[in-house]
């Protein structure tokens, strides 16, 4: 067993979802191998009971899921530091199985340039994957783990010193696209992300689209994405190619208008530090099947 590295876990909740807090808990209480320090940060609202030992953070407003999350990061010291490894778990989430951690501290142990590993969701009531949830292009077989060139928010682990070196999640984000710019930012730097289907979190199949802010959130940040990430040449032809594909998908007038407000939004306001990868690292993405134009 190699129990070497320290894992914590940081849980975001609204605290709307008390009864599926509380077994997502006992789910990472259960874990093999050395006890997992839990974080939970209140976004916005008061904690309900919580086991003991547990570390909490209440805000006093939501402040959005990436900044939410790097609070819980800060919770376990300077860029999250006071352990090796952090899990990120939605708080409606359960791990099943209980050897998850002790594999997360296998894989890292085995590859010291494995940065990220993004956990396979499976609905708890029928088993299968939506295909969002395959974090690449070739997303036919959930079963199949591989390298991939960004991962699933809540349902992953993040070696700490990816923090860090290249920082956290895109606080302003508020919702959308943080992971991929984390996930570009660290290839950048050299670590790899690994999708594992063997590695399962349990959440009820949902539609993105349920947020209120969802379409307008996708477009805003996915311009702030490339404006802060991509060589120049690159940003109208990733930006163009998913304009068009979100035309192909003939959504709604009310989900198209606000599309495009959020797309104009997204080049009317500041999108923070730019850092464009390198060349090289756009040729890695290209060789890990997901080229940064689409």
């Amino acid at each position: 067993m190699t129990d070497t590295l320290k894992v914590g876990a940081v849980v975001l909740t609204m605290g709307n979802r008390p009864d599926e807090l509380r077994a997502l808990l006992d789910s990472v209480a259960k874990q093999d191998g050395d006890p997992i320090e839990v974080v939970v940060v209140g976004n916005g609202s008061p904690l309900p009971e919580l086991p003991d030992g547990v570390r909490t953070v209440e805000l006093p407003e939501n402040v959005g899921i990436p900044a939410g999350r790097n609070v819980g990061i800060e919770a376990f010291g300077p860029g999250g530091g006071e352990v090796d490894v952090l899990l990120f778990l939605d708080d409606d989430g359960l791990l099943p199985h209980t050897d998850t951690a002790e594999l997360c501290r296998q894989a890292f142990a085995a590859d010291p340039r494995l940065g990220i590993i993004s956990f396979r969701i499976a609905d708890p009531e029928t088993g299968t994957t939506q295909r969002r949830h395959v974090p690449r292009l070739r997303a036919s077989d959930p079963m199949r783990s591989s390298r991939v060139t960004t991962f699933l928010g809540g349902a992953n682990a993040v070696r700490t010193k990816v923090f860090a070196q290249v920082g956290g999640l895109p606080d302003d984000f508020f919702y959308a696209h943080e992971e991929t710019d984390l996930a570009w930012r660290a290839l950048d730097a050299g670590w790899m992300i690994d999708y594992r289907s063997d590695m399962v979190l349990h959440h009820p199949a949902t539609a993105p689209s349920r947020h209120a802010v969802y379409h307008r959130m996708v477009a805003r940040n996915r311009v702030w994405l490339a404006r802060r990430n991509l060589p120049l040449p690159l940003i109208p032809v990733y930006l163009g190619v998913w304009l068009l594909l979100t035309l192909a998908r003939r959504p709604s007038k009310a989900a198209l208008r606000a599309w495009l407000g959020g797309f104009r939004e997204g080049w009317k306001t500041p999108c923070g530090a730019r850092r464009p990868m390198k060349w090289r690292t756009v040729w890695r993405l290209t060789r890990l099947g997901r080229p940064p134009v689409i």
